[in-house]
């Protein structure tokens, strides 16, 4: 078998459809699993769309996603010459001619099939004229599709589709100001890339007879084709903005790990038994086309959030760290200190276990941030009356000897709750809102572990006055 090559083609829109990255991401998988080429495409024919910031947005998506990539990024519309050229050598061929009707003899055309009930499929009066009866007018280069039989599309996922030959029309190739249309750029673009593997969504699997039109007429070889279903949101439509995010972008900035994002999406419409989470390697290792479903996969964000989680706590701290610090860029404006980079670290310990997201783990931590004065909320400053006040003189004194072990740690607080006559709990909120200024943090033991002996009581005798 031939090295397989696949690629991603997506159009500038400004952002990346969650299913735009599933397609790449299904791309990347066959293409790496398979040691093959994975492309990039940037189909910007429409050049009112296509901005440099649109461009950005697609390879920004692709790079959090870690979908790294073969050579040059392509842009379609660059590569027009050599789509006019396939063109011209199709009408050469006598494979295309030259059509010169006119938009209203093609739509009074339309207009009477209507009427009398036959297929408004345009049937050109040009198709079969001898070019030196040529009018010296404006034309569009138009393919000739076969007229009986059948043209059979064979699909690894959506198995063998029939289609009539007579419901294919003389497609355009060139219109009148030479122009290439879509569908002769993609089959140009595709052959010449050598993409032997076009795994794309089911919404261009109407497109797949017209473009092997061009490639028999060239004689190229078609790509096997992997037509995927959409992904259909939590009510079963259409993904839409208004129940939730659809781009790659705006899961980034929720503090989804990518490598959570990478299993999830993986598994949406696609299965190895029962297996809902594993690793990059273990999806490069079982990823085909055979186990891709043919219905819609349907989002579901408590399993994405379900399947981050284990991801987050499954990543080993040197790798957390920088993704947190990354994802911090879009979390906070200002720049994260080393001081608190090392407190973040050492935090990880009682945080990564317990969290879905960067955002969930950076809101936990933020103990860490804080500083004295601390900023108490309505509800901590409630825990801090002068019995309060009292208890956290009694425990700094102690805690100024401590050997500041988890143990140690406990067993001081447990002896001034009874020095105090009161439970541990009475103890923990006063020390909670020392701590943090809040009313709901990771155990009072573990914010002293990460602070350390210096940190926490400085922090307790500042609230002494409070």
């Amino acid at each position: 078998m031939s090295q397989v090559v696949t690629r991603i083609a997506p159009s500038p829109t400004g952002f990346m459809h969650i299913g735009t990255a599933r397609t790449a991401l299904f791309n990347w998988l066959y293409a790496r699993g398979r040691n093959g080429k994975f492309f990039i495409r940037i189909e910007d024919t429409d050049r009112k769309r296509s901005t440099e910031e649109a461009n950005k947005v697609i390879i920004d998506g692709l790079n959090w996603l870690g979908l790294n990539y073969d050579g040059n990024i392509i842009s379609q519309f660059e590569r027009a010459p050599r789509h006019v050229e396939i063109a011209e050598t199709l009408l050469k061929n006598k494979k295309a001619y030259k059509c010169f009707s006119t938009p209203e003899e093609i739509e009074s055309f339309k207009e009477q099939a209507k009427k009398s009930g036959a297929s408004t499929l345009f049937e050109s009066p040009w198709r079969n004229i001898d070019p030196s009866e040529y009018p010296d007018s404006p034309y569009v280069i138009r393919i000739k599709s076969p007229e009986t039989g059948e043209t059979i599309i064979q699909d690894e996922v959506q198995g063998d589709i029939t289609i009539k030959n007579n419901q294919l029309d003389d497609m355009v190739l060139l219109r009148s100001d030479g122009s290439p249309v879509y569908m002769l750029a993609v089959v140009v673009d595709d052959h010449d890339m050598g993409v032997t593997h076009v795994i794309r969504g089911d919404d261009h699997l109407n497109n797949a007879a017209r473009q092997n039109l061009i490639y028999q007429a060239m004689e190229w070889n078609i790509p096997v084709y992997a037509h995927i279903p959409l992904i259909h949101g939590e009510d079963g439509k259409k993904m839409s903005k208004r129940l939730g995010a659809t781009s790659i972008e705006e899961y980034a900035k929720e503090g989804y790990p990518a490598s959570g994002m990478r299993n999830y999406l993986t598994r949406l419409g696609w299965s190895h038994g029962d297996d809902e989470y594993f690793t990059d390697q273990q999806a490069l290792e079982w990823f085909n086309l055979d186990n891709i479903g043919k219905s819609p996969a349907r989002f579901n964000s408590k399993k994405l959030q379900s399947i981050s989680g284990q991801h987050i706590k499954n990543t080993d701290n040197a790798t957390l760290i920088n993704e947190i610090l990354n994802f911090l860029k879009y979390y906070r404006e200002e720049p994260i200190s080393e001081d608190e980079v090392q407190l973040l670290n050492a935090s990880l310990f009682c945080l990564k276990d317990k969290v879905k997201t960067f955002s969930e783990l950076i809101d936990k931590a933020a103990f860490i941030f804080v500083k004295i004065p601390i900023k108490m909320s309505h509800d901590a400053s409630l825990n801090l009356d002068k019995e309060a006040v009292k208890m956290l003189r009694t425990l700094t004194l102690h805690l100024s000897n401590a050997t500041w072990t988890r143990e140690d740690l406990e067993q001081i607080c447990n002896s001034v709750s009874e020095i105090s006559g009161v439970k541990f709990g009475k103890l923990a909120s006063p020390i909670r809102a020392a701590l943090s200024g809040q009313t709901k943090t990771p155990s009072v033991f573990d914010m002293m572990l990460v602070l350390g002996r210096d940190e926490t009581v400085a922090r307790l005798n500042s609230v002494q006055d409070f």
